[in-house]
C-alpha cells in the first residue's frame, strides 16, 4: 500500500520474552493488529493477533502475549504456535498456521514491508472483538 517501509519500533524495544502490539490498516481501511516479537537468534517476526482457533481472540491483549520457548501461547485455549514458523504444534488448531506480516529491520529500527498493509500506530486497534467479551472459558478456567 505504500512505496517506502514505515517504521514501526526501535529494533532494541522489541521483545524476545513477550509481544510488542501495533495496528496496521488494509487496503479498503480495516483496522488489523499484529504483534512483533524477537527470535533467540535476533530475528525479528511479526504475525497478525488473531488465534487459528477462534479467529476473534486475541494472542495479544495488549499488555504483551505470552511467549515460552520460542512459542507464542494462545491464553484462551493454551493453543501454543511456534514462532519461527507460525505453526500451532499445539492444542485445537494443531497443524493451522499464524498469518505473517512481513516486516524488515533498517538502520536499527523494525519496519513494515508488508505491502498489503499501512501501519498506524503501536498498541491495539480499538476495535472491539467478539472473543473479548470474557462469553467462553479461557485456558486459565474463568
Amino acid at each position: 500500500m505504500s512505496d517506502e517501509p514505515a517504521r514501526i519500533a526501535a529494533l532494541e524495544d522489541v521483545p524476545g520474552d513477550t509481544t510488542l502490539l501495533f495496528t496496521v490498516s488494509d487496503a479498503d481501511g480495516a483496522l488489523e493488529e499484529a504483534f512483533l516479537t524477537r527470535l533467540s537468534d535476533g530475528t525479528v517476526v511479526a504475525f497478525r493477533n488473531v488465534c487459528q482457533h477462534w479467529t476473534d481472540v486475541r494472542l495479544d491483549s495488549g499488555d504483551g502475549g505470552l511467549v515460552r520457548n520460542g512459542e507464542v501461547v494462545c491464553q484462551k485455549h493454551g493453543a501454543t504456535f511456534q514462532l519461527d514458523t507460525g505453526i500451532c504444534d499445539f492444542g485445537p488448531c494443531e497443524g493451522a498456521m499464524l498469518e505473517t506480516v512481513e516486516v524488515g529491520v533498517e538502520d536499527g529500527s523494525v519496519v513494515l514491508t508488508d505491502e498489503a498493509y499501512r501501519f498506524e500506530h503501536i498498541g491495539g486497534s480499538g476495535v472491539e472483538r467478539d472473543g473479548d467479551s470474557g462469553g467462553r472459558i479461557d485456558f486459565t478456567g474463568s
